[in-house]
């Protein structure tokens, strides 16, 4: 029986190690891959570790908040943090995260304060969507995950983010990915009008600063956040089923506050916390980000896509890239390029 039972065991540690070299193998297999042979793999797109990262959702307490996210990759492997933007949320990388995770990356995709099922601790803190904020929160997301150091990449809010944490936690940043750059917000500069064109890109921020467009959006959230889909990319044709997996994140109790704050904060209509204020304050003056980084710019950009407005604030090696007929949503409408900035940013 003991002979048996000794047998039974190594015949357990047997396959178990030829898993694990198998997984280490199939790792090893892409680290290097171009990401277009990546992509090319029969099933790379719909391997566990992607697709079923964003079915099975992972909670931990972070600062003020509990927050949602979806995990894919290797736990061992080197970190990168995705943050989306308005109106969008985690789904935007979902093509852009099994491509990472196939190169050996451990991907971290929260869903920002107001979306989700990220929920705030207190009934008692106030639901502000300030700039400072969310830098904040990504920081203490870090801190719950006993993550010391990571590349961050994102989109709109996501991207503002993710340069706030370049900028003012430098050691917790190992290289960065922003769509449409340095976009910092500067309450005083903010106050200054645009061109009457610019102006117009901006309506629905002047929509949010009344009552009226408050009510708007808490009644019409999805039909709101779709038209600005189709806006921002007017050459990405989504499906429905896209927009609703997207969709499902708006139905948080706190998004319609936290996203009526944000746009009415920017333009000084609303009230930061005196908590923020020293961040914002540095936020305001400018300051320059040292880390490697590389900028995206597309057609949403008009004007501003090459990108020479900002490209002083970076002091550190830094890259500029043009996408063409791609509009805002830049991971979910073009995965290859922004999952290839990512990868090429943390050889820099």
């Amino acid at each position: 029986m003991s002979e048996e039972i000794n047998n039974d065991r190594r015949r357990f540690f047997g396959k178990a190690m030829l898993t694990l070299a198998a997984g280490q193998f199939g790792l090893k297999r892409f680290a290097k891959m171009p990401i277009t042979e990546i992509v090319a793999q029969k099933g790379i797109m719909n391997a566990p570790s992607g697709r079923a990262s964003f079915d099975s959702l992972k909670q931990v307490d972070a600062g003020v908040l509990n927050v949602a996210y979806a995990e894919s990759g290797p736990a061992n492997g080197p970190a990168v943090i995705l943050l989306h933007g308005w109106p969008y949320d985690i789904h935007a990388f979902e093509e852009v995260a099994p491509i990472l995770s196939a190169r050996g990356y451990r991907v971290i995709m929260p869903y920002l304060r107001g979306y989700g099922t990220t929920r705030f601790l207190s009934d008692g803190t106030i639901r502000n969507g300030e700039q400072a904020a969310i830098a904040v929160d990504t920081i203490a997301l870090m801190d719950a995950l006993k993550i010391k150091k990571a590349i961050v990449g994102g989109f709109d809010w996501g991207s503002r983010t993710a340069v706030i944490v370049a900028a003012l936690w430098p050691d917790r940043v190992k290289a960065l990915v922003a769509v449409s750059g340095y976009i910092i917000t500067n309450l005083q500069a903010n106050m200054q009008p645009l061109p009457p064109k610019a102006e117009l890109g901006w309506w629905y921020q002047y929509y949010f600063a009344t009552e009226r467009g408050a009510l708007g959006y808490s009644k019409n959230t999805n039909d709101f956040n779709k038209l600005i889909w189709q806006i921002a990319s007017p050459k990405w044709k989504f499906d429905d089923a896209t927009f609703a997996r997207t969709a499902a994140a708006f139905n948080n109790p706190d998004h319609v506050r936290i996203v009526i704050h944000n746009y009415r904060w920017r333009l000084s209509l609303a009230n930061g916390e005196a908590k923020y204020s020293d961040i914002e304050q540095k936020l305001f003056a400018g300051p320059t980000i040292s880390v490697p980084t590389i900028t995206i710019a597309s057609d949403f950009d008009g004007a501003a896509a090459d990108g020479k407005a900002y490209a002083s604030k970076f002091t550190g090696k830094y890259s500029h890239r043009v996408l063409s007929g791609i509009g805002h949503n830049v991971p979910q409408e073009d995965p290859q390029a922004f999952a290839k900035a990512i990868v090429d940013v943390d050889g820099y």
